[in-house]
C-alpha cells in the first residue's frame, strides 16, 4: 500500500468520523476534503471540482429547488388537506393516498424532498386522527424509497448508473425504463400496509 492510498483512506476515514458525529456540516466537510485532496496534489483542481458541472449534480439540484418550491407556494399544504378531505379518518385510506401521492411525486422530483415536504403533513394528520405517527410515517418512508424505481430521474443512483453506461459508450436507460418494475414494487408494497391496516380497522 502507497504513502497516496494510506492518505487517501485516512482522509475518508476522518470524513466518514466527522459525518458519523454531526458536529460539522456536511457540506463543509466534503468541501474540506476536496480541498485537502487539492493541496496535497492527489487532485488537480480541474479534477477536484469537475463534479459540480456534472449534469446529474445540476438536476438533482433543480429537483431540490422545485420541492422548495411546493413548500412555498403552499402545494404542499394543499396535497395535505386533500389527503385529510379524501382520507377522512380512515386510515386504510390514508396510507392508500399517501403512498400513492408520495410515490407518484418521487418519481419526478427528489425522493428525499417528497418525504420531507410530507413529514409535516403525516404528523397533522396523525393528530387529526388521534393515532400513532408511526402508523404513517413507515409507510411514507417506504414510499420515497420505491418511488426511486419509477423513473430515470426519481433517485441519484438511477442518474450515476445511466452517466456511467453512457460514458462507457453503452445504451444508456430512457426515462421510463425502470417504471414496470417500481409500478410492481409500488403495488406489493401499497397491498402489505393498507392491507395490514384494513386488518388492523376490522380487529
Amino acid at each position: 500500500m502507497n504513502g497516496e492510498l494510506i492518505w487517501v483512506l485516512s482522509l475518508l476515514a476522518i470524513a466518514v468520523v466527522l459525518f458519523a458525529t454531526g458536529k460539522v456540516r456536511m457540506d463543509a466537510i466534503a468541501l474540506m476534503v476536496i480541498v485537502a485532496f487539492v493541496l496535497s496534489g492527489t487532485l488537480t483542481l480541474n479534477e477536484a471540482f469537475s463534479g459540480f458541472s456534472d449534469p446529474n449534480v445540476i438536476l438533482i439540484a433543480a429537483l431540490f429547488i422545485i420541492g422548495d418550491g411546493l413548500v412555498r407556494t403552499g402545494v404542499a399544504t394543499k396535497m395535505g388537506a386533500w389527503l385529510v378531505s379524501v382520507a377522512g379518518n380512515s386510515e386504510t385510506k390514508m396510507l392508500i393516498y399517501l403512498m400513492l401521492t408520495v410515490a407518484g411525486l418521487g418519481a419526478f422530483m427528489s425522493s428525499t424532498g417528497v418525504v420531507a415536504i410530507f413529514i409535516p403533513v403525516v404528523l397533522s394528520v396523525s393528530a387529526r386522527m388521534n393515532t400513532s405517527p408511526s402508523r404513517l410515517m413507515m409507510p411514507l418512508s417506504f414510499a420515497g424509497l420505491i418511488s426511486g424505481m419509477m423513473t430515470l430521474v426519481a433517485t441519484p443512483p438511477n442518474l450515476v448508473v445511466n452517466s456511467e453506461l453512457l460514458r462507457e459508450g453503452l445504451h444508456g436507460f430512457s426515462f421510463f425504463s425502470v417504471t414496470p418494475i417500481g409500478l410492481v414494487v409500488l403495488i406489493l408494497g401499497h397491498r402489505l400496509y393498507a392491507g395490514g391496516a384494513l386488518y388492523a380497522e376490522d380487529g
